[in-house]
Protein backbone atom coordinates (compact mmCIF):
# COMPACT_ATOMS: atom_id res chain seq x y z
CA UNK A 1 0.00 0.00 0.00
CA UNK A 2 1.28 3.33 -1.06
CA UNK A 3 1.48 6.50 0.98
CA UNK A 4 -1.60 8.00 -0.57
CA UNK A 5 -3.68 5.13 0.53
CA UNK A 6 -2.30 5.29 4.13
CA UNK A 7 -3.28 8.99 4.36
CA UNK A 8 -6.74 8.20 3.34
CA UNK A 9 -7.19 5.38 5.82
CA UNK A 10 -5.34 6.65 8.95
CA UNK A 11 -5.09 10.35 8.26
CA UNK A 12 -1.94 12.49 8.11
CA UNK A 13 1.05 11.04 9.93
CA UNK A 14 2.89 13.40 12.32
CA UNK A 15 6.26 14.49 11.13
CA UNK A 16 9.11 13.17 13.21
CA UNK A 17 11.91 15.47 14.51
CA UNK A 18 15.40 14.23 14.07
CA UNK A 19 18.38 15.67 15.86
CA UNK A 20 21.63 15.30 13.89
CA UNK A 21 24.94 15.60 15.69
CA UNK A 22 28.08 15.80 13.51
CA UNK A 23 31.58 15.61 14.96
CA UNK A 24 34.32 15.31 12.39
CA UNK A 25 33.71 12.25 10.28
CA UNK A 26 31.11 10.99 12.69
CA UNK A 27 27.49 11.89 12.19
CA UNK A 28 24.88 10.89 14.70
CA UNK A 29 21.17 11.41 14.63
CA UNK A 30 18.50 10.89 17.23
CA UNK A 31 14.83 10.96 16.74
CA UNK A 32 13.14 13.19 19.29
CA UNK A 33 10.07 11.51 20.67
CA UNK A 34 7.21 13.45 22.30
CA UNK A 35 7.90 12.00 25.78
CA UNK A 36 11.44 13.22 25.54
CA UNK A 37 10.21 16.73 24.96
CA UNK A 38 7.87 16.42 27.96
CA UNK A 39 10.70 15.23 30.21
CA UNK A 40 12.93 18.05 29.09
CA UNK A 41 10.18 20.57 29.72
CA UNK A 42 9.56 19.21 33.23
CA UNK A 43 13.23 19.31 34.02
CA UNK A 44 13.46 22.90 32.90
CA UNK A 45 10.39 23.76 34.99
CA UNK A 46 11.80 22.12 38.11
CA UNK A 47 15.13 23.80 37.61
CA UNK A 48 13.46 27.17 37.16
CA UNK A 49 11.39 26.71 40.34
CA UNK A 50 14.44 25.63 42.32
CA UNK A 51 16.36 28.57 41.05
CA UNK A 52 13.60 30.93 41.99
CA UNK A 53 13.32 29.39 45.47
CA UNK A 54 17.05 29.58 46.02
CA UNK A 55 17.09 33.15 44.89
CA UNK A 56 14.15 33.98 47.20
CA UNK A 57 15.87 32.27 50.16
CA UNK A 58 19.03 34.24 49.56
CA UNK A 59 17.02 37.40 49.37
CA UNK A 60 14.78 36.66 52.42
CA UNK A 61 17.35 34.77 54.54
CA UNK A 62 18.22 37.70 56.78
CA UNK A 63 14.57 38.36 57.53
CA UNK A 64 13.95 34.70 58.40
CA UNK A 65 17.00 34.52 60.61
CA UNK A 66 15.95 37.71 62.41
CA UNK A 67 12.42 36.40 62.99
CA UNK A 68 13.76 33.10 64.31
CA UNK A 69 16.15 34.86 66.69
CA UNK A 70 13.37 37.15 67.86
CA UNK A 71 11.13 34.15 68.51
CA UNK A 72 13.86 32.41 70.45
CA UNK A 73 14.49 35.60 72.45
CA UNK A 74 10.78 35.79 73.30
CA UNK A 75 10.77 32.15 74.41
CA UNK A 76 13.87 32.76 76.53
CA UNK A 77 12.25 35.77 78.20
CA UNK A 78 9.08 33.77 78.84
CA UNK A 79 11.07 30.99 80.50
CA UNK A 80 13.06 33.50 82.52
CA UNK A 81 9.84 35.12 83.69
CA UNK A 82 8.46 31.73 84.70
CA UNK A 83 11.67 30.83 86.49
CA UNK A 84 11.56 34.17 88.35
CA UNK A 85 7.94 33.49 89.29
CA UNK A 86 8.89 30.05 90.58
CA UNK A 87 11.75 31.50 92.59
CA UNK A 88 9.41 34.09 94.08
CA UNK A 89 6.92 31.32 94.86
CA UNK A 90 9.63 29.25 96.54
CA UNK A 91 10.75 32.30 98.53
CA UNK A 92 7.18 32.96 99.63
CA UNK A 93 6.71 29.34 100.66
CA UNK A 94 10.04 29.32 102.51
CA UNK A 95 9.16 32.55 104.29
CA UNK A 96 5.70 31.24 105.12
CA UNK A 97 7.18 28.04 106.50
CA UNK A 98 9.49 30.06 108.73
CA UNK A 99 6.55 32.17 109.88
CA UNK A 100 4.47 29.03 110.42
CA UNK A 101 7.25 27.53 112.50
CA UNK A 102 7.43 30.68 114.59
CA UNK A 103 3.64 30.67 114.99
CA UNK A 104 3.69 27.03 116.08
CA UNK A 105 6.49 27.67 118.56
CA UNK A 106 4.63 30.67 119.98
CA UNK A 107 1.46 28.60 120.31
CA UNK A 108 3.43 25.83 122.01
CA UNK A 109 4.91 28.34 124.46
CA UNK A 110 1.43 29.60 125.28
CA UNK A 111 0.10 26.07 125.70
CA UNK A 112 3.05 25.19 127.93
CA UNK A 113 2.28 28.22 130.09
CA UNK A 114 -1.35 27.12 130.25
CA UNK A 115 -0.23 23.59 131.08
CA UNK A 116 1.97 24.80 133.93
CA UNK A 117 -0.88 26.96 135.24
CA UNK A 118 -3.35 24.09 134.96
CA UNK A 119 -0.93 21.69 136.64
CA UNK A 120 -0.47 24.11 139.52
CA UNK A 121 -4.22 24.66 139.72
CA UNK A 122 -4.87 20.93 139.60
CA UNK A 123 -2.58 20.33 142.57
CA UNK A 124 -4.41 22.96 144.59
CA UNK A 125 -7.81 21.83 143.35
CA UNK A 126 -7.12 18.16 144.11
CA UNK A 127 -6.16 19.06 147.67
CA UNK A 128 -9.27 21.21 148.05
CA UNK A 129 -11.49 18.44 146.65
CA UNK A 130 -10.01 15.97 149.11
CA UNK A 131 -10.77 18.40 151.92
CA UNK A 132 -14.28 18.95 150.56
CA UNK A 133 -14.81 15.20 150.40
CA UNK A 134 -13.60 14.74 153.96
CA UNK A 135 -16.01 17.50 154.97
CA UNK A 136 -18.88 15.64 153.35
CA UNK A 137 -19.47 18.20 150.60
CA UNK A 138 -18.64 16.01 147.62
CA UNK A 139 -17.69 12.53 146.50
CA UNK A 140 -14.36 12.08 144.80
CA UNK A 141 -16.07 10.14 142.00
CA UNK A 142 -18.06 13.27 141.14
CA UNK A 143 -15.02 15.54 141.10
CA UNK A 144 -14.45 17.48 137.90
CA UNK A 145 -12.14 16.01 135.33
CA UNK A 146 -8.44 16.69 135.56
CA UNK A 147 -7.41 19.73 133.52
CA UNK A 148 -3.85 18.59 133.00
CA UNK A 149 -4.51 16.96 129.65
CA UNK A 150 -1.95 18.85 127.61
CA UNK A 151 -2.00 19.49 123.90
CA UNK A 152 0.91 20.72 121.87
CA UNK A 153 2.58 19.89 118.55
CA UNK A 154 5.96 18.21 118.46
CA UNK A 155 8.57 20.94 118.69
CA UNK A 156 12.25 20.32 119.42
CA UNK A 157 13.37 20.50 123.03
CA UNK A 158 9.75 20.79 124.20
CA UNK A 159 8.43 17.27 123.85
CA UNK A 160 9.68 16.10 127.24
CA UNK A 161 7.56 18.58 129.12
CA UNK A 162 4.30 17.65 127.40
CA UNK A 163 1.98 14.72 127.89
CA UNK A 164 2.48 11.93 125.36
CA UNK A 165 -1.22 11.56 124.61
CA UNK A 166 -1.61 15.29 123.98
CA UNK A 167 1.36 15.33 121.61
CA UNK A 168 0.02 12.40 119.63
CA UNK A 169 -3.37 14.08 119.34
CA UNK A 170 -1.90 17.33 118.02
CA UNK A 171 0.54 15.59 115.71
CA UNK A 172 -2.29 13.54 114.24
CA UNK A 173 -4.30 16.68 113.52
CA UNK A 174 -1.31 18.58 112.14
CA UNK A 175 -0.48 15.65 109.86
CA UNK A 176 -4.03 15.50 108.51
CA UNK A 177 -3.19 17.92 105.66
CA UNK A 178 -0.23 18.90 103.49
CA UNK A 179 1.39 22.30 103.03
CA UNK A 180 1.63 23.99 99.65
CA UNK A 181 3.97 22.13 97.29
CA UNK A 182 7.22 24.07 96.88
CA UNK A 183 8.15 22.29 93.62
CA UNK A 184 5.04 22.09 91.45
CA UNK A 185 5.02 20.26 88.15
CA UNK A 186 5.68 21.92 84.79
CA UNK A 187 1.99 22.34 84.06
CA UNK A 188 1.67 25.21 86.57
CA UNK A 189 4.85 27.21 86.22
CA UNK A 190 3.47 30.70 86.69
CA UNK A 191 1.58 30.48 90.04
CA UNK A 192 0.66 27.82 92.56
CA UNK A 193 -2.31 28.60 94.82
CA UNK A 194 -1.35 27.96 98.48
CA UNK A 195 -3.38 25.45 100.47
CA UNK A 196 -3.83 25.49 104.25
CA UNK A 197 -0.39 25.66 105.83
CA UNK A 198 0.93 24.08 109.01
CA UNK A 199 0.69 27.44 110.75
CA UNK A 200 -2.94 27.83 109.74
CA UNK A 201 -3.79 24.33 110.96
CA UNK A 202 -1.80 24.86 114.15
CA UNK A 203 -3.62 28.13 114.81
CA UNK A 204 -6.98 26.45 114.18
CA UNK A 205 -6.16 23.42 116.34
CA UNK A 206 -4.68 25.46 119.16
CA UNK A 207 -7.73 27.72 119.10
CA UNK A 208 -9.94 24.68 119.59
CA UNK A 209 -7.68 23.42 122.38
CA UNK A 210 -7.72 26.83 124.06
CA UNK A 211 -11.51 26.99 123.86
CA UNK A 212 -11.71 23.47 125.26
CA UNK A 213 -9.42 24.43 128.15
CA UNK A 214 -11.54 27.51 128.80
CA UNK A 215 -14.64 25.31 128.93
CA UNK A 216 -12.91 22.97 131.40
CA UNK A 217 -11.80 25.96 133.47
CA UNK A 218 -15.33 27.39 133.44
CA UNK A 219 -16.78 24.05 134.57
CA UNK A 220 -14.22 23.84 137.34
CA UNK A 221 -14.89 27.41 138.40
CA UNK A 222 -18.63 26.69 138.58
CA UNK A 223 -17.88 23.58 140.62
CA UNK A 224 -15.58 25.54 142.93
CA UNK A 225 -18.16 28.29 143.42
CA UNK A 226 -20.77 25.67 144.26
CA UNK A 227 -18.44 23.99 146.75
CA UNK A 228 -17.59 27.38 148.27
CA UNK A 229 -21.28 28.15 148.68
CA UNK A 230 -21.97 24.70 150.17
CA UNK A 231 -19.04 25.01 152.57
CA UNK A 232 -20.21 28.45 153.67
CA UNK A 233 -23.77 27.25 154.21
CA UNK A 234 -22.59 24.24 156.19
CA UNK A 235 -20.29 26.39 158.33
CA UNK A 236 -23.14 28.82 158.97
CA UNK A 237 -25.45 26.00 160.03
CA UNK A 238 -22.87 24.56 162.43
CA UNK A 239 -22.04 28.02 163.79
CA UNK A 240 -25.69 28.70 164.48
CA UNK A 241 -25.88 25.56 166.60
CA UNK A 242 -22.65 26.34 168.44
CA UNK A 243 -23.80 29.90 169.07
CA UNK A 244 -27.05 28.63 170.56
CA UNK A 245 -25.05 26.66 173.12
CA UNK A 246 -22.71 29.62 173.65
CA UNK A 247 -19.73 27.70 172.30
CA UNK A 248 -16.92 30.12 171.35
CA UNK A 249 -16.00 30.08 167.68
CA UNK A 250 -12.62 28.55 166.81
CA UNK A 251 -9.87 30.95 165.76
CA UNK A 252 -9.88 29.88 162.10
CA UNK A 253 -13.62 30.60 161.85
CA UNK A 254 -13.44 33.79 163.90
CA UNK A 255 -10.88 35.27 161.51
CA UNK A 256 -13.52 35.19 158.80
CA UNK A 257 -15.73 37.55 160.80
CA UNK A 258 -13.12 39.96 162.11
CA UNK A 259 -14.03 43.63 162.02
CA UNK A 260 -12.33 45.75 159.37
CA UNK A 261 -11.66 48.50 161.91
CA UNK A 262 -8.17 49.80 162.69
CA UNK A 263 -6.83 48.97 159.23
CA UNK A 264 -5.80 51.15 156.31
CA UNK A 265 -3.17 52.04 153.75
CA UNK A 266 -2.98 53.22 150.15
CA UNK A 267 -4.84 51.25 147.53
CA UNK A 268 -2.55 49.11 145.40
CA UNK A 269 -3.74 46.74 142.69
CA UNK A 270 -3.36 43.08 143.69
CA UNK A 271 -0.38 41.17 142.36
CA UNK A 272 -2.63 38.73 140.52
CA UNK A 273 -6.15 39.23 139.26
CA UNK A 274 -6.65 35.61 138.33
CA UNK A 275 -10.32 34.87 138.96
CA UNK A 276 -9.64 31.14 139.09
CA UNK A 277 -6.97 31.53 141.79
CA UNK A 278 -9.28 33.89 143.66
CA UNK A 279 -11.96 31.19 143.49
CA UNK A 280 -9.49 28.65 144.89
CA UNK A 281 -8.57 31.04 147.69
CA UNK A 282 -12.25 31.60 148.49
CA UNK A 283 -12.87 27.84 148.54
CA UNK A 284 -9.81 27.31 150.73
CA UNK A 285 -11.04 29.92 153.21
CA UNK A 286 -14.55 28.44 153.23
CA UNK A 287 -13.21 24.92 153.79
CA UNK A 288 -10.87 26.15 156.53
CA UNK A 289 -13.79 27.81 158.27
CA UNK A 290 -15.98 24.71 157.82
CA UNK A 291 -13.25 22.39 159.11
CA UNK A 292 -12.73 24.57 162.16
CA UNK A 293 -16.39 24.68 163.22
CA UNK A 294 -16.89 21.06 162.14
CA UNK A 295 -14.00 19.86 164.30
CA UNK A 296 -15.41 21.86 167.19
CA UNK A 297 -18.85 20.33 166.69
CA UNK A 298 -17.41 16.81 166.44
CA UNK A 299 -15.56 17.31 169.74
CA UNK A 300 -18.81 18.07 171.57
CA UNK A 301 -21.46 15.59 172.82
CA UNK A 302 -24.11 16.11 170.18
CA UNK A 303 -24.80 12.35 169.81
CA UNK A 304 -26.87 9.95 171.78
CA UNK A 305 -25.06 7.52 174.11
CA UNK A 306 -27.81 4.94 173.65
CA UNK A 307 -29.03 4.90 170.06
CA UNK A 308 -32.23 2.90 169.84
CA UNK A 309 -32.52 2.55 173.60
CA UNK A 310 -35.59 3.44 175.66
CA UNK A 311 -35.37 6.60 177.79
CA UNK A 312 -36.64 5.68 181.24
CA UNK A 313 -36.29 9.08 182.94
CA UNK A 314 -35.88 12.58 181.43
CA UNK A 315 -33.94 15.57 182.68
CA UNK A 316 -35.59 17.87 185.24
CA UNK A 317 -37.59 17.67 188.44
CA UNK A 318 -39.07 14.27 189.29
CA UNK A 319 -40.11 12.16 192.25
CA UNK A 320 -37.04 10.68 193.88
CA UNK A 321 -37.32 6.84 193.70
CA UNK A 322 -35.74 6.39 197.14
CA UNK A 323 -37.08 9.36 199.15
CA UNK A 324 -40.39 9.72 197.37
CA UNK A 325 -40.19 13.52 197.20
CA UNK A 326 -39.45 16.01 194.43
CA UNK A 327 -35.81 16.16 193.35
CA UNK A 328 -33.81 17.38 190.34
CA UNK A 329 -32.70 14.68 187.93
CA UNK A 330 -29.51 16.13 186.42
CA UNK A 331 -29.39 13.80 183.42
CA UNK A 332 -31.36 11.27 181.41
CA UNK A 333 -31.63 7.51 182.00
CA UNK A 334 -31.52 4.85 179.27
CA UNK A 335 -32.49 1.21 179.73
CA UNK A 336 -29.47 -1.11 179.16
CA UNK A 337 -28.84 -4.79 179.54
CA UNK A 338 -26.37 -5.90 182.21
CA UNK A 339 -22.81 -5.84 180.91
CA UNK A 340 -23.66 -3.98 177.71
CA UNK A 341 -20.82 -1.83 176.37
CA UNK A 342 -20.92 1.92 176.88
CA UNK A 343 -19.16 4.36 174.58
CA UNK A 344 -18.69 8.15 174.93
CA UNK A 345 -20.71 10.58 172.84
CA UNK A 346 -17.62 12.59 171.79
CA UNK A 347 -13.83 12.35 172.07
CA UNK A 348 -12.18 13.81 175.11
CA UNK A 349 -10.03 13.25 178.18
CA UNK A 350 -11.10 11.21 181.19
CA UNK A 351 -11.06 13.47 184.27
CA UNK A 352 -12.77 11.04 186.67
CA UNK A 353 -13.12 7.26 186.66
CA UNK A 354 -14.39 5.10 189.54
CA UNK A 355 -16.87 5.12 192.42
CA UNK A 356 -18.51 8.52 192.84
CA UNK A 357 -21.22 8.55 195.53
CA UNK A 358 -24.76 8.17 194.15
CA UNK A 359 -23.40 7.75 190.62
CA UNK A 360 -21.86 4.45 191.57
CA UNK A 361 -19.14 3.56 189.07
CA UNK A 362 -18.92 6.72 187.01
CA UNK A 363 -16.72 8.11 184.22
CA UNK A 364 -16.54 11.82 183.48
CA UNK A 365 -14.99 13.03 180.20
CA UNK A 366 -13.90 16.59 179.43
CA UNK A 367 -14.66 17.60 175.81
CA UNK A 368 -13.27 21.13 175.98
CA UNK A 369 -15.06 24.45 175.69
CA UNK A 370 -16.30 23.97 179.28
CA UNK A 371 -18.40 20.90 178.38
CA UNK A 372 -18.13 17.48 180.00
CA UNK A 373 -20.24 14.31 180.11
CA UNK A 374 -20.88 11.80 182.89
CA UNK A 375 -21.74 8.09 182.58
CA UNK A 376 -23.03 6.57 185.84
CA UNK A 377 -24.20 3.32 187.48
CA UNK A 378 -21.78 1.18 185.43
CA UNK A 379 -20.94 -2.28 186.63
CA UNK A 380 -17.33 -1.92 185.56
CA UNK A 381 -15.10 0.99 184.56
CA UNK A 382 -12.63 0.21 181.75
CA UNK A 383 -10.67 3.50 181.62
CA UNK A 384 -8.65 5.50 184.12
CA UNK A 385 -8.18 9.16 184.83
CA UNK A 386 -5.98 10.89 182.23
CA UNK A 387 -6.88 8.56 179.34
CA UNK A 388 -7.81 10.07 176.00
CA UNK A 389 -10.84 8.37 174.50
CA UNK A 390 -12.60 8.46 171.16
CA UNK A 391 -16.21 7.76 170.27
CA UNK A 392 -15.42 4.17 169.34
CA UNK A 393 -13.68 3.37 172.65
CA UNK A 394 -15.45 1.36 175.38
CA UNK A 395 -15.34 3.18 178.71
CA UNK A 396 -17.32 0.69 180.80
CA UNK A 397 -20.12 -1.85 181.09
CA UNK A 398 -23.73 -1.13 182.01
CA UNK A 399 -24.86 -1.97 185.50
CA UNK A 400 -26.89 -0.79 188.51
CA UNK A 401 -24.37 0.61 191.00
CA UNK A 402 -24.98 3.58 193.32
CA UNK A 403 -28.48 5.00 193.74
CA UNK A 404 -30.12 2.85 191.09
CA UNK A 405 -33.23 0.72 190.92
CA UNK A 406 -32.13 -1.35 187.93
CA UNK A 407 -29.63 -1.75 185.13
CA UNK A 408 -29.48 1.48 183.15
CA UNK A 409 -27.14 4.29 182.07
CA UNK A 410 -27.33 7.68 183.72
CA UNK A 411 -26.07 10.15 181.08
CA UNK A 412 -25.33 13.71 182.06
CA UNK A 413 -24.04 16.79 180.17
CA UNK A 414 -22.43 19.65 182.07
CA UNK A 415 -21.53 23.07 180.73
CA UNK A 416 -19.25 25.21 182.86
CA UNK A 417 -20.01 22.96 185.82
CA UNK A 418 -23.81 23.16 185.53
CA UNK A 419 -26.00 20.28 184.40
CA UNK A 420 -27.96 20.92 181.17
CA UNK A 421 -30.56 18.81 179.45
CA UNK A 422 -28.72 16.30 177.19
CA UNK A 423 -31.77 16.18 174.93
CA UNK A 424 -30.95 19.68 173.69
CA UNK A 425 -27.55 18.46 172.57
CA UNK A 426 -29.00 15.31 171.00
CA UNK A 427 -31.62 17.32 169.08
CA UNK A 428 -28.90 19.66 167.87
CA UNK A 429 -26.93 16.59 166.82
CA UNK A 430 -29.81 15.53 164.58
CA UNK A 431 -29.57 18.87 162.80
CA UNK A 432 -25.80 18.48 162.48
CA UNK A 433 -25.98 14.88 161.32
CA UNK A 434 -25.34 15.85 157.70
CA UNK A 435 -22.29 17.95 158.61
CA UNK A 436 -20.46 15.88 161.19
CA UNK A 437 -19.41 12.26 161.26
Amino acid sequence: MNSGQQHRVFGRRAQEHILILASGDKVRHMTIQPWMAAVAFCFLGVFSIGYLLATSYLVLRDDLIGATMARQARMQHDYEDRIAALRAQVDRITSRQLLDQQVVEDKVDKLMEQQMALTSRHGKLDNLLDRAESSGLTDKDSAPASPVQSYAPAIKDKRASLDHSGIEAIEKQLASGAPADATPDNTTLAYVPATETVGDRADRIFSKVTLSLKDVEQDQRSRIEQLTSDAGNAANAIESVLTRFKIPMPEAAAKQDEDDGAVGGPFVEPESNDDFNNSLIALDDALTRLEAVRNTAESLPFRSPAIGKEMTSPFGNRRDPFLGRLALHSGVDFRFSPGEKIRPTAPGKVISAGWTGGYGNMVEIDHGNGISTRYGHMSQVLVKTGDTVDRSDIIGLAGSTGRSTGTHLHYEVRQNGHAVDPVYFMNAGLKLATYIK
